[in-house]
């Protein structure tokens, strides 16, 4: 797909296929690019490669032996790896985008392997997280919760966890942690094009008939509160304590205890030096946008990004059930145009 990424008409032209869902995203053939992509090819043969790979382990296994999934996705910098440490100080197995992992081997021509599963008799819950964006349009664009369904994954077996963040800090976040890897420019469209899929993937998750928990970061800022809701949600409340939120670090203990998050084999390219920042407890953080131009902050109201996380707010204020006090306090100004 040949986007003048620095051209916001064009950004504004393929946002609006996304917003769409058109087909052609499916069937445009998608050119290399420097260190992350080495073929020409297109989303729709990347996706059928990960799905054949990940049906080889799926489709001998009863249903009843997946264990339940709970899968969180949104586009990246959203605090989806904070929410991963959670889950694997809970002490259940805790996964860290194995999807976009084989999804980035396909990129490159590399041999894939399969994500293996535990069997629920082992482990009855597992979390898992993949993240959307951000250095080549096939990963801006891809579904993982259709790669998991097509493969074989049971669809009462999965639990989505939908996750958004206030745009400009996300976008000021890829800005400031990624510029080493892409330009600027490029950074821009594909945090447009991947806070759109998001949306795509919620959209499957209902036409899949698959149960939807949005979780926007900004309910971070009530962390105990917050999570102890998501895990009644997500059927896990006896895996809730407060500990689990509040305290990563043994005493004396310099790095956070998170032995069960399961980490993929990447190339050397994707090891971002200070990409996450280490932290002892499962909080909210602050991200300065002062940064962002004008230009950029327009962007993203004209190609929809803004109006998808109000209808993010929205939906998680519906699915944790809050208040309007802790929806105001959580929220701000977004809350009065959320819809």
């Amino acid at each position: 797909m040949n986007i003048d990424v620095t051209s916001y008409d064009s950004l504004e032209r393929i946002a609006d296929l996304v917003r769409q869902q058109h087909n052609s995203l499916d069937t445009t053939r998608l050119s290399p690019v420097d260190g992350f992509q080495t073929r020409t090819v297109t989303l729709e043969t990347l996706m059928r490669e990960v799905t054949e790979c990940l049906a080889e382990s799926f489709r001998h296994r009863p249903a009843q032996d997946f264990p339940m999934l709970c899968f969180a996705c949104g586009k990246a910098r959203v605090g989806s790896t904070a929410l991963s440490n959670l889950f694997g100080m809970t002490g259940m197995p805790s996964y860290y985008q194995p999807l976009k992992a084989m999804l980035r081997d396909a990129l490159v021509g590399n041999a894939l392997t399969p994500w293996i599963v535990p069997s629920a008799a082992d482990e009855p819950n597992i979390f898992s997280k993949e993240t959307i964006g951000p250095y080549v349009l096939a990963e801006s664009l891809f579904n993982p919760l259709k790669l998991l369904i097509e493969a074989g994954y049971p669809r009462h077996r999965l639990h989505l966890i939908a996750l958004d963040r206030e745009p400009a800090s996300a976008l000021a976040s890829w800005l400031e942690k990624l510029i080493s890897r892409a330009p600027e420019s490029t950074l821009l469209a594909h945090y447009v094009v991947a806070a759109l899929s998001a949306v795509r993937v919620a959209s499957y998750a209902r036409q899949q008939d698959v149960p939807v928990t949005h979780y926007v970061y900004e309910v971070s800022k009530e962390a105990i509160s917050s999570v102890r809701v998501l895990f009644d949600r997500l059927g896990i409340s006896g895996s809730f304590t407060e500990n689990a939120v509040t305290s990563w670090r043994e005493p004396g203990q310099e790095q956070a205890n998170n032995a069960r998050v399961i980490f993929p084999s990447e190339a050397a390219i994707y090891k971002v030096p200070n990409l996450h920042t280490s932290d002892s407890a499962y909080r909210y953080q602050r991200r300065v946008t002062t940064s962002l131009s004008q230009a950029q902050l327009d962007v993203l109201e004209r190609c929809g990004v803004n109006d998808a996380y109000r209808a993010s707010v929205a939906a998680c204020v519906r699915d944790l059930d809050l208040n309007a006090a802790t929806s105001a306090h959580l929220f701000g100004d977004w809350l009065a145009t959320a819809a």
